[in-house]
């Protein structure tokens, strides 16, 4: 009968009233936006980034003071952040969340008003201002806009990380995507730090937490200490990699006919170069690639050591990185990640070999590495003399012959004169022993360069019978000398 009693006391309306009276009032004020919890300095990623939306400079919102539609209004906020309030006058929302300048103005009227319940929407954002730093092919700061909606309308799209490196012309191929910070300043909280990890994007077409940008955000693309060829291939044919079609100033040195700084461009090569049309190497792809810079150098020569080249490569830090590269496992097992997409102001170093391994070297000049052709001047005592076209590492024995061979009533066909032009402009001449039943060896039979000149000089037996010709009848010799300068 007590309890009954007691239930019955508290079912009395007036009772119910003074109870949910004292409930009401114990019940602390809120906004109509929920609180977040504080962010935190995060390090990798798998921590999410802190997504709330900060107010600032340029935004445009609306306070709304429930029931009180006359202290209600659209504001712009100036770039110090307050904003002027009937009543209340002066309120900074800088940095704050839309929540956050809820509960700040609720705080400022619950001196005038009894429990005020605001809210404020955010109507119009302003630009959203980020850096970019490191491995970007432009860094700098840029302004990114928001899409859609604002506030609390779902269609609102922030501006992502990877919009962000792709406005900045995409990473370079010295980059650590692995390891690519999100820095967020967080008032005077200290700053977030969230490493992503884009190789996964690569990999999967996805990433594992939230990468929308806030305005403030810092980017950084970290250098890598190595590179993977098959990775950097990867990246370059990512959707935030720097564009394929933009060309690159390279240099080239070492081993290629035509040393030199070229731009090198997505498509076929210009100026020199060898065509995929030579069936002993792999198809070369249309971007600008290792194999497309030495096709405009002129191609390699017969001393090239094609398995050592090296790139070297300027970082963004101010330092180099230096890629090794094995052309030859390119030809041989069609290794397409050892055709390097070059960069712009990359160095390529194509070396002298110590050992030229004859079969190879043949081989080589049937690939896209070397020129088409190469030319070659036999002059003298030959009977088609002038320039000859040849295959590249052709032999001395193959020029004599495509210019037809010695003249053998006046050649000395013991020797000859192969005289060179070096890349360092200057110039060497030496005497060959001739055999045309050697195979390839320097002695006797060495390969050619290109643009080198065969001397064919006369036999002992035509220079004497030269001069006594010229004894007999100098008449006819002085006659000679006029015609060839006067033409008649």
């Amino acid at each position: 009968m007590h309890n009954t009693s007691v239930v019955k006391w508290l079912a009395h309306p007036f009772v119910g009233i003074v109870l949910l009276t004292s409930v009401s009032i114990a019940v602390p004020s809120v906004s109509l936006a929920q609180r977040q919890p504080a962010p935190r300095r995060t390090q990798g990623a798998t921590q999410a980034v802190d997504t709330n939306y900060t107010l600032g400079g340029g935004d445009r919102i609306r306070v709304s003071v429930f029931e009180v539609p006359e202290y209600s209004g659209e504001y712009q906020v100036p770039p110090g952040g307050g904003i002027n309030l009937p009543l209340i006058g002066t309120v900074s929302v800088l940095g704050l969340t839309t929540e956050q300048a809820a509960d700040l103005i609720a705080q400022r009227y619950s001196r005038y008003l009894k429990r005020p319940i605001i809210s404020v929407n955010l109507l119009s954002p302003r630009p959203i201002n980020v850096s970019v730093t490191g491995e970007v092919t432009r860094p700098g700061a840029y302004s990114l806009r928001l899409e859609g909606g604002a506030g609390d309308n779902p269609g609102v799209q922030y501006p992502t990380v990877l919009a962000a490196l792709t406005t900045a012309q995409g990473v370079t191929l010295s980059a650590d995507v692995t390891r690519v910070e999100l820095r967020r300043k967080l008032g005077r909280r200290p700053e977030q730090v969230t490493v992503l990890n884009l190789e996964e994007f690569i990999r999967t077409g996805r990433l594992p937490q939230d990468v929308t940008l806030r305005d403030g955000d810092t980017i950084y693309v970290p250098t890598a200490s190595t590179l993977n060829l098959a990775n950097a291939r990867n990246l370059s044919a990512s959707s935030f990699a720097a564009d394929p079609t933009r060309p690159r100033t390279v240099a080239i040195i070492g081993e290629v006919y035509r040393p030199g700084s070229y731009l090198v461009t997505q498509g076929a090569a210009e100026g020199g170069g060898g065509t995929t049309t030579q069936t002993s190497a792999p198809s070369i792809t249309g971007l600008p690639t290792l194999t497309r810079a030495i096709q405009q150098a002129g191609g390699i020569t017969p001393q090239a050591d094609v398995r050592n080249v090296i790139i070297r490569r300027p970082t963004r830090t101010g330092s180099e990185q230096s890629i090794n590269v094995n052309l030859w496992q390119l030809l041989q097992s069609g290794d397409i990640n050892q055709d390097v997409i070059v960069q712009d102001g990359d160095t390529v170093v194509i070396p002298t070999a110590t050992e030229i391994n004859r079969a190879e070297a043949t081989q080589l000049a049937t690939t896209t590495l070397s020129p088409t052709r190469i030319q070659v001047g036999v002059v003298g005592e030959v009977k088609r003399p002038g320039q000859v076209e040849l295959q590249p590492n052709s032999t001395l024995n193959q020029a004599l012959l495509a210019a037809g061979g010695f003249n053998d009533a006046r050649a000395s066909s013991k020797a000859v004169d192969v005289v060179r032009l070096n890349p360092d402009g200057s110039v060497t001449k030496r005497q060959v022993k001739v055999d045309f039943k050697a195979g390839i060896n320097e002695d006797t039979n060495p390969i050619l360069r290109n643009n080198d000149v065969v001397v064919v000089y006369r036999s002992g037996v035509a220079k004497t019978g030269d001069t006594i010709g010229t004894v007999i009848n100098p008449f006819s010799a002085v006659l000679g000398v006029f015609r060839a300068l006067f033409g008649f």
